[in-house]
């Protein structure tokens, strides 16, 4: 059927259609099409080849994440029906449904690490391992904001505490609050017009003549323009055991969340210049691999990518040509970085972390600061620059009617 498997993922198979490619993505039995003519590929499928297809039709439910289509026709994406599942388990587990009354996952600053309650018996630790397994699928399926609190407790699987197993009930009465989170497929290309993009002459420095190698057996890009944005941030000493931070990132296409990543970070960082220069390679890194996988399915990016931190200091770092670093130990994250930076591939800009969501993937919340955040990527239906003018407005309003009262 002149489809062929992508060399970056050959699990997805594409076909030139002229303008545009067409996409079969394969997971064991199952087939997910995108095509403007989806019912003609199933027809070919059914009649000519004889395969016995069950299903058919548009994407309503795939690996345990329900797909739909909200009041103004955007595509979302929400594991309703595995959260459901969820919820059952643990009624079965425990003898009544989770307590609907925690607005985050764990306590703002809670440490896990230093619980000194009783070790578990191995059919609770069983239970406990069951509870993270089903956690870190659904951050799979798109609920990012508990990826940090299960990372913190999928560490002590091995021989978790009565706190611990008290910390996933809580995780659990959270995503039963806040069931109803969804990802929200937005295609338009997002304005980063207000983003300090800076013209830096790097041809005095190590990194002249930097680029970025892109593959030249690649198909041809077509279609609609991606733009990738990157939130990064990190927590230092996240970790009071062992003294590690955590890295947080968080991708974008377009306006589209499509990765995240939660990890403590492999040595100590003394300071948090050395944490944040670690979660800035570690999203490049990353940014680099979704490019790469981009390029090999046809599609056609920006000329920049854009990274977005909030350690000001560390920006100015990687963005400023004459800047220099004196210890030795994070020369090699900092020459990294401002290698990408070098090469006009990138564009690192820096954004206060009131305002960065990534700060959502780095360490235990609280209500209050996360869901400003949360709000407009998770749980709000409809244009989201709507959300924003609403939130001007009433910003507006309050100091107006400051104004007045004084």
């Amino acid at each position: 059927m002149e489809f062929f498997p992508s060399p970056a993922e050959p699990d997805i198979w594409l076909r030139d259609r002229g303008d545009h490619y067409e996409y079969i993505a394969v997971y064991c039995d199952d087939l997910t099409i995108a095509s403007k003519d989806p019912g003609k590929i199933v027809d070919i499928l059914e009649g000519k080849h004889k395969f016995k297809l069950k299903g058919t039709g548009p994407l309503n439910f795939l690996l345990g994440c329900d797909y739909f289509r909200d009041e103004d026709g955007v595509l979302c994406q929400a594991p309703k029906k595995y959260i459901e599942k969820m919820m059952s388990t643990y009624e079965r587990l425990f003898g009544e449904k989770p307590k609907l009354i925690y607005r985050s996952p764990l306590e703002k600053g809670d440490r896990p690490e230093l619980d000194t309650t009783e070790i578990l018996e191995l059919p609770d630790i069983k239970v406990y391992q069951s509870l993270v397994g089903a956690c870190q699928w659904v951050i799979q399926l798109g609920r990012f904001d508990i990826a940090v609190h299960v990372m913190t407790l999928s560490s002590f699987r091995v021989e978790p505490r009565q706190g611990h197993l008290e910390r996933m009930k809580r995780i659990y009465g959270y995503l039963s609050k806040f069931k109803h989170g969804a990802l929200r497929i937005r295609t338009d290309m997002p304005d980063v017009s207000d983003l300090p993009f800076l013209e830096e002459d790097w041809e005095n420095t190590p990194y002249a003549g930097s680029t970025e190698e892109m593959p030249t057996d690649a198909p041809t890009p077509k279609g609609k323009t991606v733009q990738l944005i990157t939130y990064a941030d990190a927590n230092l000493f996240h970790d009071a055991l062992s003294g590690k931070a955590v890295t947080a990132v968080l991708h974008l296409m377009n306006k589209t969340v499509i990765d995240w990543h939660s990890k403590k970070q492999n040595t100590v960082n003394t300071a948090t210049f050395g944490a944040e220069g670690d979660a800035a390679r570690t999203a490049i890194e990353q940014m680099r691999a979704n490019k790469l996988t981009l390029a090999y399915l046809g599609v056609p990016i920006t000329e920049r990518s854009v990274l977005i931190g909030d350690n000001k200091t560390l920006v100015d770092s990687c963005t400023k040509p004459d800047a220099r670093l004196h210890k030795r130990h994070l020369m090699l994250t900092y020459h990294y970085v401002r290698n990408a930076i070098a090469s006009g591939a990138y564009v690192y800009s820096f954004l206060s972390g009131e305002y960065n969501p990534s700060d959502i993937l780095s360490k235990h919340w609280a209500y209050n600061s996360a869901y400003p955040l949360l709000r407009p990527i998770l749980f709000y239906r409809g244009d989201t620059m709507d959300l924003i003018r609403s939130t001007v407005t009433n910003a507006f309003k309050k100091v107006k009617d400051w104004v007045v009262g004084e």
